[in-house]
């Protein structure tokens, strides 16, 4: 009979308590208080703190709904006692306030780790100086946000985790924000205009950018191992490109052996390629195992050279996977082909590659030699999977003739043509 009538919601030890609160969301943890009188208060001293627009209740008015938000989390934070290791803001109805400021100035005296801000569209967030005073981040994430670094910012030493979208910061802050981060072992840049950008972070592992770069080089990346490029172009950009005069293969890649993904979307080929004509003698990528390119253009030899410099110098890759990008009319009069035959090394052999997938594939004249190189090359292939481009509608039969025909190094390969309707 005691045991019917024991509390038991209040033994839970505070471990405990504190994982239950963490995962629902915040408005429900301070309804939590009415569970017992034990839990009246656990709300208030919870250290990761996750606001969002569930913080209100929702109304048609917009203004209705901000204002809740901003008298919740206020109230929040003014009956909160002890440390916030974490303060999240996701808010498509929050925009730049005195209220966003106060709160930042709050958790920065906090001992905060984490920091995520995500506002809602219109005028940007201007991250207040005291931001930069948040000595113990070991994540940051901002979208949407201006960034400007005082004078006297010696960088976040502890810093592990730094993933900016669309923030506005001048180019020299932004490198120096990273180069000031010993400790940064992700970054993510996302939505950069016209950045000409180096990255020094000795403990980098993993990197992702994407937006308009002009150029690009990782000057001291070496435990890198993983990579993610996506490259807008515009007109400056490819005026500046073809300027160029430095090898971009080296200054991007020749610097990061212990590299085990890559993934390369629009334009990143187009990119490496220029000035690779100079490049030093080539590394030997040793870890790297899966490799992943959009929109090659298998008209462009030098794009082509590229890919097969890649894949040559990885010898444990284990999957490729490839989408075409090519101009069938011009291809089909590449004047290269000799190219094949006379410069590559016959005794090449991609001895671990198991999975190829070439999506987008037009057919024209290097695409397919590259592909018979593939098969003729590679002994441990398991798999080759072709999907035509939509643009291709004639020529699909003889591209599945030739493809049937090319000889294999490997008895086990399979190739899966799929034919999907234009």
């Amino acid at each position: 009979m005691e045991e019917l009538g024991r509390d038991f919601l209040s033994d839970l030890p505070q471990s405990i308590i504190e994982t239950i609160l963490t995962k629902l969301p915040i408005r429900d943890a301070v309804r939590t208080s009415i569970l017992s009188s034990r839990w009246r208060y656990k709300w208030a001293s919870m250290t990761h703190l996750v606001f969002d627009d569930r913080s209100a209740t929702q109304f048609n008015d917009r203004m209705v709904v901000e204002d809740r938000i901003v008298n919740f989390i206020t109230r929040f934070l003014f009956l909160h006692d002890g440390p916030i290791h974490k303060f999240s803001l996701s808010s498509s109805y929050l925009q730049s306030s005195p209220d966003i400021d106060q709160w930042l100035l709050f958790i920065s005296r906090k001992d905060v780790k984490e920091l995520v801000l995500e506002l809602g569209e219109g005028e940007w967030f201007r991250a207040p100086s005291c931001v930069f005073s948040c000595k113990n981040l070991m994540r940051l994430e901002l979208v949407r946000c201006e960034l400007d670094p005082p004078p006297n910012f010696k960088g976040f030493l502890c810093l592990k985790y730094l993933n900016l979208q669309q923030v506005l910061i001048p180019p020299d802050d932004i490198e120096c924000l990273i180069s000031s981060c010993p400790l940064l072992e992700s970054l993510t840049l996302s939505y950069f205009d016209s950045l000409e950008l180096t990255v020094r972070a000795p403990n980098l592992k993993y990197l992702i950018l994407e937006g308009e770069f002009k150029d690009l080089c990782l000057a001291n990346t070496p435990l890198l191992v993983a990579i993610s490029v996506a490259m807008y172009m515009t007109d400056d950009i490819a005026e500046h490109f073809e300027q160029s005069s430095s090898c971009n293969f080296d200054k991007f890649l020749g610097g990061v052996p212990k590299l085990e993904r890559l993934i390369g979307h629009i334009y990143f080929t187009k990119y490496l390629s220029i000035g690779n004509g100079q490049r030093r003698s080539p590394i030997t990528y040793h870890h790297l195992k899966f490799i992943e390119l959009y929109q090659v253009s298998f008209d462009d030899i030098k794009e082509v050279l590229v890919v097969l410099q890649l894949i040559m110098n990885s010898p444990n890759l284990k999957a490729l996977q490839i989408s075409g990008s090519s101009n069938t009319t011009a291809a089909t009069r590449a004047p290269d082909l000799q190219f094949w035959d006379e410069k590559l090394s016959t005794d090449c052999t991609l001895g671990q590659l198991k999975t190829v997938k070439l999506t987008d594939v037009s057919g024209v004249p290097h695409e397919m030699k590259f592909i018979k190189f593939l098969l003729e090359h590679s002994p441990s292939l398991e798999e080759m999977s072709v999907t035509p481009s939509l643009y291709v509608t004639e020529g699909r039969l003889n591209m599945l003739i030739d493809l049937v025909s090319f000889k294999r190094a490997s008895s086990q390969a399979s190739i899966v043509f799929i034919h999907e309707p234009a």
